[in-house]
């Protein structure tokens, strides 16, 4: 099925592609490439007057989420000053939404889904990562709340390939359509 995208409804919203998030190992895809194809999806947005979301994770300890795992999610030392901030290659923009999140989903807790509303956006673009963390977490919530969602399966990767490939085959392809970078940027031209 070609891909078609309506440019007056349509947002892309790329989730932790910060400075502490970005410097992870990820598979199947490294960071550097997840971040090269959300910046050329963030250019061609631009290019073309759509809204494009950039949402990052700050939680502070103080407002952290503390539940009681059998695996904790990264370490429990200080982090740098500069973990929160956008990575410098995907040339935010002043007219850049930004969304402040303090856990996985971009929904829960902030103004995405009424920013997306106001601007009268029924679908978006997905990438970022991880897949099967801020990036499924979001997924859900849009899904539910009655978005369209493309997911930019080579913008997006995690902490393994294995639970990417999960993510993408058996929920993704349930929720809205899957495609590449590539297939997306053709569909903006």
């Amino acid at each position: 099925m070609a891909l078609e995208v309506d440019r007056k409804r349509t947002a892309l919203v790329l989730i932790d592609l910060q400075k502490g998030i970005a410097a992870m190992q990820t598979k199947p895809y490294s960071a550097k490439d997840v971040i090269r194809n959300a910046a050329s999806l963030a250019d061609a947005f631009r290019r073309a007057g759509m809204p494009v979301f950039l949402v990052h994770v700050v939680a502070p300890p103080e407002v952290a989420l503390r539940p009681k795992t059998d695996a904790q999610l990264g370490g429990t030392g200080q982090v740098p000053r500069d973990w929160a901030e956008f990575v410098p290659e995907l040339n935010r923009s002043e007219k850049d939404i930004e969304i402040v999140k303090r856990q996985w989903g971009a929904f829960y807790g902030t103004e995405l889904e009424l920013q997306m509303r106001r601007r009268g956006i029924d679908t978006f673009v997905l990438g970022g990562i991880a897949t099967s963390y801020g990036v499924e977490s979001t997924a859900r919530f849009g899904y539910e709340y009655g978005f369209q969602i493309i997911f930019a399966e080579d913008a997006m990767s995690d902490v393994s390939e294995e639970s990417h490939r999960v993510a993408v085959e058996y929920i993704f392809r349930r929720m809205g359509l899957v495609r590449k970078t590539s297939e997306i940027l053709e569909a903006l031209r």
